[in-house]
C-alpha cells in the first residue's frame, strides 16, 4: 500500500463506492464492549505502525467532516470547535509564560 492508494482490504465489488471514513479491515470487538481482562489482548491485536496511526487519524477527520462540515445545513459548530481547539492548543504551548501571571494572595 503506497501513499494515496486504497486500503488492501477494500474491494469495490463488495463494498461499493469508497468511503474514507470507513475501516475496511476485519471487524473487532468495540473497546467499550470489552471486559477488563480482555483489554491487553485487544491492544495486542492493534497495528502499531505510523501508517496505521495516520490512517486512523484520517478516518476520524473524515467522520468529523461528514458529521459537521459537509451536510447541506451545516451550522456554526465546526467553526466553534476549531476556535476552541485552537484556543486550547495555544494555551498549552504558552503555559510556561502564562503560569507566572497567577494571582497570589499575599498576607
Amino acid at each position: 500500500m503506497g501513499f494515496g492508494d486504497y486500503p488492501a482490504e477494500y474491494n469495490p465489488s463488495v463494498h461499493g463506492p469508497y468511503d474514507p471514513a470507513r475501516y475496511y479491515g476485519k471487524q473487532d470487538t468495540k473497546f467499550f464492549d470489552l471486559k477488563l481482562n480482555e483489554v491487553g489482548a485487544w491492544f495486542g491485536r492493534r497495528q502499531k505502525t505510523p501508517q496505521a496511526f495516520i490512517a486512523s487519524c484520517s478516518r476520524a477527520f473524515w467522520r468529523w467532516q461528514h458529521k459537521y462540515v459537509l451536510p447541506r445545513k451545516a451550522g456554526v459548530a465546526p467553526f466553534l470547535q476549531l476556535t476552541f481547539g485552537m484556543m486550547a492548543f495555544f494555551y498549552i504551548i504558552n503555559y510556561k509564560r502564562l503560569r507566572h501571571h497567577k494571582s497570589y494572595k499575599y498576607h
